[in-house]
């Protein structure tokens, strides 16, 4: 299974795709989960350009419910050698819900790697990430986790922690990671402010984007994420995604509008 078949994306003519917003792809609060409209947009452009995206950032500007219709409109702004620059625009309805700009391509220089994987215990080792009951039939119950480094939601109590967190996350059946499949786990991020806090948090994000180095294929992916501030009630973070084998498969970053408690619904879509 690809990212495109776990999104259910379906491509409708030569420049536009569109999904519906299942318990799979939504949130506890019952609205598409950013980080699969960020996969959409990446996927639409990917299959429209022939290219591979190198960047992609999502700003996020409304709901998108449960069980409504997502309609992507993608557009190729400039098409050089060896990079295309493009956006995609997610719709419900009329209303834009998200917009992704792009760069993709290929070239040929390469380095060796830079940046190092962080010493975990490797995902068969790892207790799976338990939910509370408000996140039952989301996303969460469709995408694996397993903690590799801070506390459960029930060690919260209150006790400031280190601001850095991993988990392992893997979507079954889905082996080697894309682009899309990176812009879904990257998404995380948006919970990392809960062991810093020491309480559980809420995120919604403003802004996704993934930058994609290497990919390999990897049942897992390593969630290595670092939260930098949380002024006024927003923060900021940065997920490094790694392979089982250590490879940088890519990096995450996000700001998100962060409170403490319980996940209120999504307003209701206009009539």
């Amino acid at each position: 299974m690809d990212a495109a078949t776990f999104l259910g994306l379906r491509r409708l003519d030569e420049r536009r795709f569109a999904l519906e917003v299942t318990e799979a792809l939504a949130t506890p609060g019952r609205f598409l989960f950013g980080g699969c409209g960020l996969a959409a947009g990446v996927a639409s452009l990917e299959a429209v350009t022939g290219r591979p995206a190198v960047w992609a950032t999502a700003q996020y500007l409304a709901y998108a419910p449960r069980d409504s219709e997502v309609v992507i409109t993608t557009d190729v702004l400039v098409a050089g050698g060896h990079v295309t620059q493009a956006r995609a625009s997610a719709w419900v309805a009329d209303r834009e819900i998200l917009s992704v700009s792009a760069a993709l391509g290929t070239g040929e220089l390469t380095a060796p790697p830079w940046a190092t994987a962080p010493a975990v215990a490797v995902p068969a080792a790892c207790p799976p990430r338990v939910f509370p009951p408000l996140y039952d039939r989301s996303i969460f119950s469709h995408v694996e986790t397993r903690l590799a480094r801070g506390r459960r939601f029930d060690q919260l109590d209150g006790t400031p922690g280190p601001p850095d967190t991993a988990l392992w996350a893997r979507i079954p059946g889905h082996l080697e990671p894309s682009a899309a499949t990176l812009a879904i786990l990257g998404d995380f991020v948006s919970g990392g402010a809960s062991e810093p806090m020491g309480r559980r948090t809420r995120g919604r994000s403003l802004d996704n984007t993934i930058r994609v180095a290497r990919l390999v294929p990897s049942e897992w992916v390593l969630c290595d994420i670092r939260m930098h501030a949380l002024v006024g009630g927003f923060g900021q973070g940065t997920a490094f995604l790694w392979s089982e084998d250590g490879v940088l498969l890519g990096t995450a970053s996000q700001t998100i509008a962060a409170r403490l408690g319980e996940i209120p619904a999504a307003p209701r879509a206009p009539a």
